[in-house]
C-alpha cells in the first residue's frame, strides 16, 4: 500500500494543516528517500492542504538565518529535506517551523515567540486552524503541541535559556524562561486520547504512527494540567535532572 494511502486510511484529512513530527529512520525504506516520504505527506494533505514540520535551529548562540541555517539534527532528515524544498515558508526566527501550501505564511509569520511554543507561535496557528498533529515513527515526547497546552494552562515552571538573534546589525542575546523539563511525561496523553477515542493509530511504512487533532491534544492535557499543574514532571524521588530543575523554579505558595 503507498504511504498517502496509509495516511489516508490513519485519518489524514486532505485539506487540512498537518503538523508532522517524523523520524524516518522509523518509516524506511521508503522509495525516493525523505523526499519520498514528504511527496507522500504532501499527495496525503493535497494541493488545499498545508503541511508543517518543526524548523527550529538547536543553536542558541549563532543568529538564525532562514535561508541557510540547517534544522536542528534533533529533528532529524526529514525536516531538513522540507525546509530546503522550493516553495516552502520558514519562520525568521530561531523556533522556526516550515511550511507548505495555502496556510503556510499564516502559520510561520510572526515575531519571535518566548517561551518557543507560547500563543502566537506557529503551534499556536496550527491549533487555530484546527489542524492535526502527526507522530510518525516516534512519540508524544516529540509532541510541540503538549508545550502549547503547558502555555495555556498556566504552568508555574520555568527554565532559564537564551537565544541569540540580530538587533541593529549586531548579535544580541535574550535570555528568557521556557516550560522545559525531560519531556517522558507526555507519553501520558497516549492514554487520554485514546481514552476518549481522540487517536487513530496505525502502519505508516515501516513506523507506528498516531494522529489526533491539536485542539483535542491541548483540551485534554489543559484539563489533567488543570488538576496537576506538575503532571508531566517526573516526581523528585525519580532522579530526573531536567524535570528537578523544572520543579526547583516554582516559587513556594505563601502561607
Amino acid at each position: 500500500m503507498a504511504l498517502s494511502e496509509q495516511l489516508w486510511g490513519l485519518g489524514v484529512v486532505p485539506g487540512g494543516v498537518l503538523l508532522v513530527h517524523a523520524s524516518f529512520r522509523a518509516v524506511r525504506p521508503v522509495a525516493g528517500g525523505p523526499e519520498g516520504l514528504i511527496d507522500a505527506l504532501l499527495t496525503a494533505v493535497g494541493p488545499a492542504g498545508t503541511l508543517v514540520m518543526p524548523s527550529w535551529t538547536g543553536d542558541d548562540a549563532t543568529p538564525f538565518d532562514p535561508a541557510s541555517t540547517p534544522a536542528s539534527p534533533d529533528l532529524g532528515v526529514v525536516a531538513e529535506c522540507f525546509r530546503r524544498r522550493p516553495g516552502v515558508a520558514r519562520s525568521s526566527h530561531p523556533f522556526a517551523f516550515a511550511a507548505l501550501g495555502p496556510q503556510a505564511q499564516a502559520i510561520v509569520d510572526g515575531p519571535l515567540p518566548l517561551p518557543p511554543h507560547a500563543p502566537g507561535s506557529p503551534v499556536d496557528r496550527v491549533h487555530g486552524h484546527d489542524g492535526q498533529v502527526l507522530l510518525l515513527g516516534v512519540g508524544h515526547d516529540a509532541d510541540t503541541t503538549l508545550h502549547l497546552a503547558e502555555l495555556l494552562a498556566g504552568v508555574p515552571y520555568r527554565v532559564p535559556h537564551h537565544v541569540t538573534i540580530v538587533r541593529d546589525g549586531r548579535p544580541v542575546r535574550i535570555e528568557y524562561g521556557e516550560n522545559d523539563h525531560c519531556c517522558a511525561g507526555f507519553a501520558l496523553a497516549d492514554g487520554w486520547l485514546r481514552a476518549e477515542g481522540l487517536q487513530q493509530e496505525g502502519p505508516v511504512g515501516h513506523a507506528h504512527a498516531r494522529l489526533a487533532r491539536s485542539r483535542d491534544i491541548v483540551r485534554l492535557a489543559r484539563a489533567r494540567l488543570a488538576a496537576d499543574p506538575l503532571v508531566f514532571l517526573h516526581p523528585p524521588e525519580a532522579g530526573c535532572a531536567e524535570c528537578d530543575a523544572a520543579r526547583a523554579s516554582v516559587a513556594p505558595q505563601s502561607s
